[in-house]
């Protein structure tokens, strides 16, 4: 019983196949003492098992929020239904981008509030037997499959059944034998692997022509051991092969190929009944077939089958599928006390999203204007974070074979993505994507969400108007620190001044909430503007802990 208290499990669903697999594991030189020769020492194992899954984060299912939560809002939701009248500007964009780069087709869609508002494509799907491409035509996304892969490892993780910040050799016993660049290197984890960040050449001519290798082989590739290009957790390098080991990890942990467990896990709740990993499975009329432009004209690539590295890039999606999928990353915004409704928790798609390894700041940087905005880019788990100088951020993946070319981004905030697919080697139409999301926001005059006020920043915000016509206060508005920083009389004597410079007050503007403990507003006077900036405390009941006054010009 000691074991079931310390892990969280019922005895009831203590699954055998995985206290056999950790098993496994134990080091040698347990295996090799005479402890299994009584019920006492099985015990043991047992309970070193699971401490082993005992590491993992789990989800705080009985967490009751302990105050009034504000959640962000569209101030104008009505901005999206202008969306669709777009269409004719965003189709040129599209089919003007696919025709001077020599796609056989391109598909694209335009996701917000929760639904795919439209899609549209042009040319063909299979040139030979002349099928145009549509919505339901099935591409291969490449690297865009990678942010499934990693979306698994997280409901494993969720589910207690692993932790990502163990080592890999933990799931996958032939990494033993991977080696190490230095002597002080540390173990590669999970997370390193999901981070583009355990060591491994970028390997992208390399990696996708083993996407239809056999597991069998990829198991013997580890075993000679490996050459790294860093040490683990120090650098992003994109690498094809964590993400295939990634997918063994998830083979081993549930129990079944991995393919299975992304379609049972997330595909099929999502509805995305389409997607398959081998492109065998698609009907012939749905398949769009990979071509490669050259010498004027294009010539059919080879479709590989799927095998051990599809996980980092084997899937096949059509559009309307891939918009489900989108929905469900948008929808993980903002954090909210709503009912869980998708097939992994809206924390973890958020976890997904942060910038968990810095790649670099590009201060050349610029926006569709041509003007400069210097951008910081990350990756997070299996998608890339990019935050520019207007502070916008977008989460965004590319995906390129032999053949093909994705990519789909979205900005959070405002509640929009956009996704293309074509047919033509590596041809990600990242560019055509970028310019029609900006041209969408702008025609449709989107707006990020605002946070309004919490019930204690608006509280404190009263009061602190309240205190500046006065300078009393009740004794349950600062906090122990506020006078001991600066006492009462040498903040009026800083304070009045100002008030007085500025003139009669005309009006106290609305807050502007920061997050739920620190907000700003503007008083209204005369001759100037006072600004308010004020910060509170972690205490059950937040108390002002900062307050800052200046002027403004009107």
């Amino acid at each position: 019983m000691v074991v079931i208290w310390l892990c969280d499990y019922e005895i009831d669903v203590i699954n055998p196949g995985l206290v056999a697999y950790r098993l496994s594991f134990l080091p040698e030189y347990l295996k090799e003492l005479s402890l299994f020769s009584s019920m006492k020492n099985i015990a043991i194992i047992l309970l070193f098992v699971f401490l082993i899954g005992c590491e993992t984060r789990k989800p705080n299912e009985s967490a009751m929020p302990s105050q009034e939560v504000a959640v962000p809002v569209f101030e104008a939701p009505s901005s999206f239904d202008k969306l669709a009248e777009t269409q004719p500007i965003i189709d040129k964009i599209y089919k003007d981008y696919a025709d001077r780069n020599h796609f056989p087709s391109i598909v694209y869609g335009v996701v917000a509030n929760g639904k795919l508002v439209y899609t549209g494509s042009h040319g063909y799907a299979n040139i030979e037997s002349e099928i145009e491409a549509s919505s339901k035509s099935v591409y291969r996304i490449a690297s865009m499959s990678k942010s499934f892969t990693s979306m698994a490892i997280l409901k494993l993780r969720d589910e207690g059944k692993l932790n990502i910040t163990d080592p890999v050799s933990k799931y996958v016993p032939e990494f033993r034998n991977a080696g190490a660049l230095t002597t002080d290197a540390p173990a590669i984890t999970i997370q390193d692997l999901m981070t583009m960040s355990a060591g491994f050449p970028e390997d992208n001519p390399w990696g996708d022509r083993q996407l239809d290798d056999p597991d069998e082989e990829l198991l013997e590739f580890l075993k000679q051991g490996l050459s790294f290009s860093n040490v683990p957790g120090v650098t992003f390098e994109y690498s094809n092969l964590g993400y295939a080991l990634l997918g063994r990890i998830i083979t081993n942990v549930s129990g079944k190929p991995y393919q299975e467990y992304i379609i049972e896990s997330i595909l099929n709740p999502l509805g995305m009944l389409d997607s398959r990993f081998e492109f065998e499975e698609v009907p012939a009329a749905l398949l769009a077939r990979g071509y490669l432009w050259g010498r004027d004209q294009w010539t059919a690539e080879p479709i590989l089958n799927d095998g051990a590295y599809g996980a980092m890039g084997g899937m096949l999606c059509s559009m309307e599928d891939f918009a489900k999928y989108v929905v469900l990353h948008l929808e993980a915004w903002p954090p909210r006390n709503d009912e869980e409704t998708g097939p992994v928790r809206r924390s973890s798609i958020r976890e997904m999203h942060q910038p968990w390894r810095f790649n670099t700041i590009f201060t050349d940087a610029k926006d569709q204007q041509g003007k400069l905005c210097p951008s910081a880019v990350g990756y997070g788990y299996g998608l890339g974070w990019r935050k520019d100088c207007t502070g916008k951020v977008r989460i965004s993946h590319s995906g390129g074979l032999p053949g093909y070319g994705s990519e789909w981004r979205i900005y959070p905030e405002y509640g929009i993505g956009v996704v293309s697919f074509s047919n033509e080697r590596y041809g990600a139409p990242s560019g055509a994507n970028a310019i029609v999301l900006d041209t969408l926001i702008s025609l449709a005059g989107l707006q990020p969400r605002v946070l309004p006020a919490s019930e204690f920043l608006q509280q404190r915000k009263e009061q602190i108007v309240e205190f500046l016509s006065t300078f009393k206060e009740d004794g349950f508005l600062f906090a122990e620190n506020f006078y001991l920083d600066e006492s009462l009389e040498s903040r009026r004597d800083a304070i009045e001044p100002l008030l007085a410079e500025a003139g009669e007050v005309m009006r106290v503007n609305p807050l502007r909430s920061f997050n739920q403990l620190r907000g700003h507003f503007i008083i209204e006077c005369e001759n100037k503007n006072v600004n308010i900036f004020f910060t509170l405390t972690p205490e059950k009941v937040p108390m002002v802990q900062q307050l800052d006054v200046w002027l403004s010009d009107k």
